[in-house]
C-alpha cells in the first residue's frame, strides 16, 4: 500500500491558509479597539471639553463614513499591492490617530483623529478584509472562516473595552487613547512576518482545492467549478496555471487595472444586479442597528438612566463574548442553509430587541438586561457570513469587491444613526425615539432579505475583467 504522505512529501501537515487566517483574527483584534473607544469616551470628553453629543456623534460619523466609503477600495488594493502592505498600513494609521486624539483641545482636531485618520484605517481592515482572506485562501469552509474572521472584531472589543472603561476613570481618557494605539500597532510585526498575500506565495493550494492530480480535465467550453474555487485563491494580477503534468507555471504578470478603477467597475456591474440593492439595504439597516446606535450611544444612554459607565462597558462586553459564539456559529450555518433565510431571521431577532431595550434600561442590571445582551451579542454580525456568501455566490470572483461596497452601506448606515441618534438625544433629553425607530427598520431588513429572489444562488452579472 502507497504511503499518502511519502506520495507527497510537500505537503505541510498544518495548511499555510490556516496560519493566514489565525494572523488576520490577531490583525482584527487589534483594528477594532477603537470600536469599544467612542462610547465610553463620550461622557469624559464631553465633562472636559463641553463638547455636544452631536460634535462627537459626528466625529464618529466622519469615522464610519470613511471606514465603509474605503473598503471597496481597500479590497481592490489588497488585489493589486498585497494583503499584507495594506493591513499593515491600515493598523499604522489606527495607532496614530488614537495616540494623536491625546493632543487634541478642539473640537476640529477630534473630527481629524477619530474621523479621518481612524476611519481610513479601519476602513482598509473592515470586513471585507475577512471575505479576502477567505476567498483567497480557502475553497472549502468558507463561510465558518469569515464566522471565525468576523468574531475577531467582537474579540477586540472584548479585550479593550473593561480596560478601555477602566482608564477612562482613572487615570483618564487619553491613557485609554495610547490602550488603542499600542493595540493596534502591536500586531504589525505578526502582519508582516506571517500574513501572505496568496496561496502561491507559500508554493500551495487554497485550503480545500483539490489537488491538481485528483481533480479531472473539464471538457472544453464548460465551467470547471474546482478551477473555479481555486481562482478565487490567487491574486488578479499574477494568476497561476496547472499543465496537465500537475506542474505549476507562473502566467506572466498582466498589467493590474488602477484599484479605484477596478472598485468602480465592479460597482457599475453590481448596480445592475437586485440582489445587490437588497444586501446593501439591509446591509445598511445592519450599520445603523450595531456600530452606529449600540456601539455609540448604548453607554451613554445607560448613564442617562444613571447606571455606571464601567457596570456599561461590562455589558456591552458580554455583548462582544456572544457576539463571537454567533457569528462562527453563523458561519457554520451558512455553510449548510439558504443565507437569506438566516438574514430575515437575524434581522427580526435584533429588531424585537431594540424595541423592548427603552423599558430595560435602569440604574442596576436587571436578569432582562442580561438576556437583551446576550441575545444581542448572538445577533450582533452574525449577518456578516450569510451576507458575504450570497456576494460570493452571485458576483463569483468580484465577490470580495462587491462585499466591500455592501459593507461601505452598511457604515454609511451606522454613521446615519449615530448622527440622528445623538441629535434625538440632544432634542428630546433621551434615546427612546431611536431605539423605537431602528427596531421598525430591522423589521424592514428582514423583509427585504426574506425577498432576495431564490436565483441568487446564480452569477448573474459578468465578471469585471482584471
Amino acid at each position: 500500500m502507497t504511503d499518502v504522505r511519502t506520495s507527497k512529501p510537500g505537503r505541510p501537515r498544518l495548511h499555510p491558509a490556516w496560519i493566514v487566517a489565525a494572523v488576520a483574527f490577531l490583525a482584527l483584534v487589534g483594528a477594532a479597539g477603537f470600536r469599544a473607544a467612542p462610547g465610553v469616551l463620550m461622557v469624559p470628553l464631553q465633562q472636559e471639553f463641553g463638547w455636544s453629543t452631536t460634535v462627537l456623534s459626528g466625529a464618529v460619523s466622519i469615522n464610519l463614513v470613511l471606514f465603509g466609503l474605503t473598503a471597496p477600495f481597500a479590497a481592490a488594493l489588497m488585489e493589486r499591492f498585497g494583503i499584507r502592505r495594506v493591513t499593515a498600513m491600515a493598523l499604522v494609521l489606527i495607532g496614530l490617530g488614537s495616540a494623536l486624539t491625546v493632543f487634541v483641545t478642539e473640537s476640529w482636531q477630534i473630527l481629524f483623529t477619530w474621523g479621518l485618520l481612524i476611519g481610513l484605517g479601519t476602513g482598509s481592515m473592515a470586513l471585507v478584509f475577512a471575505a479576502t482572506i477567505a476567498n483567497t485562501w480557502f475553497a472549502a469552509r468558507r463561510g465558518l472562516v469569515i464566522g471565525v474572521l468576523t468574531a475577531g472584531s467582537a474579540a477586540g472589543q472584548l479585550v479593550f473595552l473593561p480596560f478601555i472603561a477602566a482608564l477612562a476613570q482613572d487615570p483618564g481618557w487619553r491613557g485609554a487613547s495610547l490602550l488603542v494605539a499600542a493595540g493596534a500597532l502591536a500586531v504589525v510585526p505578526l502582519v508582516l512576518l506571517w500574513l501572505r498575500n496568496s496561496p502561491a506565495d507559500v508554493g500551495a493550494r487554497p485550503y480545500g482545492a483539490p489537488e491538481p492530480d485528483e481533480a479531472m480535465e473539464p471538457d472544453e467550453g464548460e465551467p470547471d467549478e474546482a478551477a473555479d474555487a481555486s481562482s478565487l485563491g490567487e491574486r488578479t494580477t499574477r494568476p497561476v496555471t496547472v499543465t496537465a503534468d500537475s506542474t505549476k507555471v507562473a502566467a506572466p504578470e498582466a498589467t493590474a487595472p488602477n484599484a479605484a478603477v477596478r472598485a468602480l467597475r465592479v460597482l457599475a456591474s453590481a448596480a445592475r444586479v437586485r440582489t445587490f440593492w437588497a444586501l446593501v439595504a439591509g446591509f445598511a439597516i445592519c450599520g445603523a442597528t450595531t456600530n452606529g446606535l449600540i456601539g455609540t450611544h448604548f453607554i451613554p444612554s445607560a448613564h442617562d438612566h444613571g447606571m455606571p459607565e464601567t457596570t456599561a462597558a461590562g455589558l456591552l462586553a458580554v455583548v462582544g463574548i456572544f457576539d463571537i459564539v454567533g457569528t462562527i456559529a453563523s458561519g457554520w450555518l451558512t455553510d449548510r442553509f439558504n443565507p437569506k433565510v438566516l438574514l430575515a431571521v437575524y434581522y427580526q431577532f435584533r429588531g424585537l430587541g431594540l424595541l423592548v431595550l427603552p423599558l430595560l434600561l435602569g440604574s442596576t442590571v436587571e436578569p432582562s438586561m442580561i438576556l437583551f445582551v446576550v441575545v444581542y451579542g448572538l445577533d450582533w454580525v452574525a449577518t456578516v457570513p450569510p451576507t458575504a456568501a450570497i456576494c460570493r455566490q452571485v458576483f463569483g470572483k468580484d465577490g470580495s469587491v462587491v462585499f466591500g461596497w455592501v459593507f461601505a452601506a452598511h457604515q454609511l448606515g451606522a454613521a446615519a444613526a449615530a448622527i440622528l441618534a445623538g441629535y434625538v438625544r440632544d432634542a428630546t433629553g433621551h434615546y427612546t425615539v431611536a431605539w423605537v425607530g431602528a427596531a421598525a427598520l430591522c423589521t424592514v431588513a428582514a423583509v427585504i432579505s426574506a425577498s432576495i429572489r431564490k436565483g441568487a444562488t446564480q452569477r448573474e452579472p459578468q465578471p469585471v475583467e482584471a
